[in-house]
C-alpha cells in the first residue's frame, strides 16, 4: 500500500536535478514539429475521457448491453453528434492500455505488460525517457491536466515517488495514483469492528446490522448532524458516507464523538469509492498528499474527478490550448453503490445489496456506469461544451465548440459485470474479444458527418497519433527514431466518412511485469469464473474483486498463515480444486475476419514454479450486433492446441499462416539492448551519466533504489548495473531482421 503523509512533499534536491536532466534529454531527442493538414490556426482543445473496465459489451449505443444495459443518455448524445468506432482493441488490463494511449507503443517495447502493482519495479512502469502525449502537445503550447486514476507508474519502486505524473509531462494532476479504489471498509469507519458492512456503510433497518437513523460525524471543521431516512436520504448510512462522514446507527450526536470512529488510521480509513488517497500536483509546486481526514479526500470519486476537471478547464486561458484527461475510476472494483442523485429516475434502491455477491455486483456495475454517464453530462455543461434542454437532456453542438471529445474504455469488462452474449470467463485480463474490445466515441469540430459508425480496425495505440494530429503535430517528427511507434493515423476517419481501413491487422498482449528477482503475488481464486489468478498483492483486494485468498494470512483451509506460492498448488492434494489458471503471457492478432491467440499456460503443476506450454487458438470473429461472433472456447477452429495447425480448411489455413507470421514479426520487433536505460538504443557515456543520477536516488546500503537503470532487475541501481553498461559500452542496437 502507498505511504501516507499529512503534509506537502517538497522534492529533494537530487530529484529536481534529475527531472531537469531527463527533460533536457527529452528536448534534445526530438525534431521540430510540423503542422498536419486540416488543423491550421488555433488547435482544438481536447477532452479525453477514460472509462475504467468498461468493455463494448456494456454499450447499448453499439448494439450490445444484454437484457439490462446501463443507461447512458449523455454518452449517447455525444455519439449521435460524432463517430462511433465499432472495432477497437485495447490491451486487456489498465496500465498497459493507458501506457499505449500516451506513448503509441505496444507493451513489448515498454515492459508495461500488466496492471502495475506495488511490487513491480520501475522497469515495468512508464519511463520518463518516453515521449508522452503531454510532451508532444507542448510543441504547440498545450497545457495538460490529468484527473482521476493515473496507474502509469509509481509511487512504489519509482524514484519520482508521488511526483510521477509531473515526471511524465503533465502540468497538473488531481487524482489517485493507484490502480483502483482502496478496498471497502467493512467496519464502516470503525463503527463495528466485526465488519458486517460489505458495502462500507450501514444499510437500512430492514437488513442485518442496519438502521434508518443515527448520528453522522465528520473529521474536520464540520459539526455532527443527525440523519433519518427520508426522500432526501433514502439510505441514511450511505447519505452520511456521501457527505464525508461516519454514520453511527441509532445514535444521537455527542461531544466528544465515540472513540472507535476511524478517520485517519490507514489503510483502514480508506473506503472504496468514498474515502481515497488523493494526490494533487500543481505545476512545479509542492506535491500534496491529502490525508483521509481532509474533506477533499472524502466523497464519491466520480464526483471528485469531475469537479477537479471542471475547476481546471474553466480557469484555462482562452488563447492557450489544453488537453484534459478525465480518467474515471468507475466501474473498477470494488463494486459499491453510487449516490442516488446520480442515477436515472426510477432506479432501483440497492441500499441493502451485498457488495461481495456476483449477481448483485452486476447490478451495481450498471449503476456505477450510469452515475459516470451523469457526471460526464455535468462535465460538458459546466465546462461550457453543452447545455440542457427543457426536459434535462444534453444538448451538444460540437461545431459551436473548439474542443474535441474522445471517450474510451481502457479494457474489457471485469468478469462479474460482463453482459451476454459476451464471455465472462474470457473477460478483462484475457486477450479474447471480451477482454480487449472496447467502445470509442469521438466528437468535435473536426468531425465530418455526424452520427455514423467506423467499422475499420483501430488500436488504442492510434490515439497517440490522433492526439498529435488534432494538435497539428506529426508525432513521428517529435518521437525519437529509436522509439518504435505502433500507432496508425486516425484523423482521416474523422474528416472523411468514406475512409477505408488504415490497419490490416490488430494486436493485443499481456504478461507478467518485472519484479525484484521474479517475485509474484500469491493465489486468488475468482470463484464466479473458477479461475486462479496471481494479480493481487493483498487479501482485501482479492476479496473486493470477488475472490478467495490463498496467500499469506489466510486460514488453514485456504493456505494457512504463509499462504500458497502458486495457483498450481490448488490443483494438487489436499485442495484438488480443478481451477483454471490464468496464463503467464498472452498475445493476439487479427485481420478483418480471423483471430489468432497464443498463450503460455502451466503444463506441469508438480513443479515449482510450474512449467508452461505454448497454446495456440484460432477463431473466426465479427462485430455483428446484437450477436457478434466472438472467441468462445468451443469456437476454436483448431483441433489441437499445439502446432502445426490441425483441422483448418484451405482458406482458414492461409489466414492462420499469415497471422502467425505477422504475430511473430511484431513480438520479435523490439531490439534487445542491454545497458541502454534511456531508450535511445545506444549504450554510451550518457547512460553512465544517467545511471549515476539514479544510483543516488533513494540510496541505501545496496545502492540506489529501483529505476530504469536497474539493469539486472534486483530492485537496486548500483555498481552491478554500471558493470552491465561498461560491458556493452559502444553498442548500437537494431531491431531483429
Amino acid at each position: 500500500m502507498s505511504r501516507l503523509l499529512t503534509k506537502p512533499i517538497i522534492p529533494a534536491h537530487w530529484a529536481l536535478s534529475l527531472i531537469a536532466l531527463l527533460l533536457f534529454h527529452g528536448c534534445t531527442a526530438t525534431k521540430p514539429a510540423r503542422t498536419v493538414p486540416g488543423t491550421q490556426g488555433s488547435p482544438p482543445n481536447m477532452l479525453f475521457i477514460i472509462m475504467d473496465d468498461v468493455g463494448i459489451d456494456q454499450m447499448k449505443l453499439f448494439g450490445y448491453g444484454g437484457a439490462t444495459p446501463p443507461r447512458t443518455p449523455n454518452i449517447d448524445a455525444i455519439a449521435r453528434a460524432g463517430v462511433r468506432f465499432r472495432n477497437v482493441w485495447a490491451m486487456p488490463e489498465c496500465s498497459p492500455s493507458r501506457a499505449v494511449f500516451f506513448e503509441g507503443r505496444y507493451p513489448l517495447r515498454t515492459n508495461v505488460l500488466s496492471a502495475i502493482l506495488n511490487i513491480d519495479l520501475a522497469n515495468s512502469q512508464v519511463s520518463p525517457f518516453e515521449t508522452t502525449t503531454p510532451r508532444v502537445l507542448r510543441q504547440r503550447g498545450y497545457e495538460s491536466g490529468l484527473f482521476g486514476k493515473f496507474h502509469l507508474a509509481g509511487p512504489e519502486n519509482n524514484p519520482f515517488d508521488y511526483g510521477t505524473p509531473r515526471a511524465l509531462g503533465w502540468d497538473f494532476f488531481y487524482g489517485f495514483l493507484d490502480g483502483g479504489p482502496r478496498p471497502i471498509d467493512t467496519t464502516a469507519g470503525g463503527v463495528d469492528p466485526t465488519g458486517p458492512y460489505s458495502c462500507g456503510f450501514v444499510p437500512p433497518a430492514a437488513f442485518p446490522s442496519g438502521a434508518d437513523s443515527g448520528a453522522c460525524y465528520f473529521a474536520e471543521g464540520q459539526p455532527c448532524t443527525e440523519i433519518a431516512k427520508s426522500s432526501e436520504h433514502p439510505v441514511a448510512g450511505l447519505s452520511c458516507l456521501e457527505s464525508g462522514g461516519i454514520f453511527v446507527p441509532k445514535a444521537r450526536c455527542q461531544s466528544p464523538p465515540p472513540g472507535n470512529l476511524n478517520f485517519s488510521q490507514v489503510p483502514q480509513a480508506y473506503n472504496g469509492y468514498y474515502v481515497s488517497p488523493l494526490v494533487i500536483i500543481r505545476g512545479d509546486g509542492p506535491i500534496e498528499q491529502v490525508p483521509p481526514t481532509d474533506p477533499r479526500a472524502r466523497g464519491y470519486r466520480t464526483i471528485i474527478e469531475t469537479n477537479a476537471a471542471i475547476d481546471w478547464i474553466t480557469t484555462r486561458r482562452r488563447d492557450k490550448p489544453w488537453m484534459a484527461t478525465v480518467s474515471y475510476s468507475s466501474a473498477h472494483t470494488p463494486y459499491q453503490q453510487p449516490p442516488a442523485a446520480l442515477l436515472p429516475a426510477g432506479s432501483a434502491d440497492r441500499g441493502g445489496f451485498n457488495c461481495d455477491k456476483p449477481l448483485q455486483q452486476r447490478a451495481l456495475s450498471n449503476q456505477m456506469i450510469e452515475s459516470m454517464d451523469t457526471e460526464i453530462g455535468r462535465l460538458l455543461v459546466k465546462a461550457g461544451l453543452a447545455t440542457r434542454t427543457a426536459n434535462g437532456a444534453l444538448h451538444y453542438r460540437p461545431e459551436a465548440t473548439n474542443t474535441m471529445i474522445i471517450i474510451i474504455g481502457d479494457n474489457g469488462t471485469f468478469a462479474p459485470g460482463v453482459k451476454k452474449p459476451f464471455d465472462s470467463t474470457r473477460s478483462k485480463g484475457y486477450v479474447y474479444q471480451t477482454g480487449v474490445w472496447v467502445p470509442l466515441v469521438i466528437a468535435g469540430p473536426l468531425v465530418k458527418g455526424r452520427d455514423r459508425d467506423v467499422n475499420q480496425m483501430v488500436n488504442v495505440a492510434d490515439l497517440f497519433e490522433l492526439f498529435g494530429e488534432i494538435a497539428g503535430v506529426n508525432v513521428r517528427d517529435v518521437v525519437p527514431r529509436s522509439h518504435i511507434l505502433d500507432s496508425v493515423s486516425m484523423l482521416p476517419y474523422l474528416t472523411n466518412p468514406k475512409q477505408e481501413g488504415l490497419r490490416k491487422t490488430n494486436f493485443s498482449q499481456t504478461g507478467n511485469n518485472i519484479t525484484a528477482n521474479g517475485e509474484r503475488p500469491q493465489p486468488c481464486v475468482i470463484e464466479s469464473v473458477n479461475t486462479c489468478v496471481q494479480l493481487f498483492t493483498t487479501q482485501a483486494i482479492c476479496e473486493d474483486s470477488g475472490g478467495t485468498w490463498y496467500g499469506s494470512g489466510a486460514d488453514a483451509e485456504h493456505g494457512g498463515p504463509d499462504g500458497l506460492t502458486w495457483c498450481c498448488e490448488l490443483n494438487r492434494p489436499p485442495y484438488s480444486l480443478d481451477v483454471d489458471i490464468f496464463p503467464d503471457a498472452q498475445a493476439a492478432i487479427r485481420n478483418d475476419r480471423f483471430k489468432l491467440v497464443q498463450k503460455q499456460v502451466p503444463n506441469n503443476c508438480s513443479t515449482n514454479p510450474p512449467t508452461n506450454d505454448l497454446v495456440t487458438e484460432f477463431y473466426e470473429i465479427n462485430e455483428s450486433a446484437p450477436l457478434p461472433k466472438i472467441d468462445k472456447e468451443k469456437a476454436n477452429l483448431l483441433t489441437s492446441p499445439s502446432l502445426p495447425p490441425q483441422g483448418l480448411n484451405p482458406e482458414q489455413l492461409k489466414n492462420f499462416k499469415a497471422l502467425s507470421s505477422e504475430l511473430q514479426r511484431v513480438l520479435s520487433s523490439q531490439p534487445y539492448c542491454p545497458g541502454d536505460g534511456n531508450l535511445d538504443m545506444v549504450v554510451d557515456e550518457k547512460d553512465l551519466k544517467e545511471w549515476a543520477a539514479f544510483s543516488r536516488a533513494n540510496a541505501g546500503p545496496n545502492g540506489g533504489g529501483s529505476s530504469w537503470y536497474d539493469l539486472n532487475f534486483d530492485g537496486y541501481t548500483n555498481g552491478a548495473d554500471e558493470m552491465i553498461i561498461q560491458q556493452h559500452l559502444g553498442a548500437k542496437c537494431r531491431a531483429p531482421r
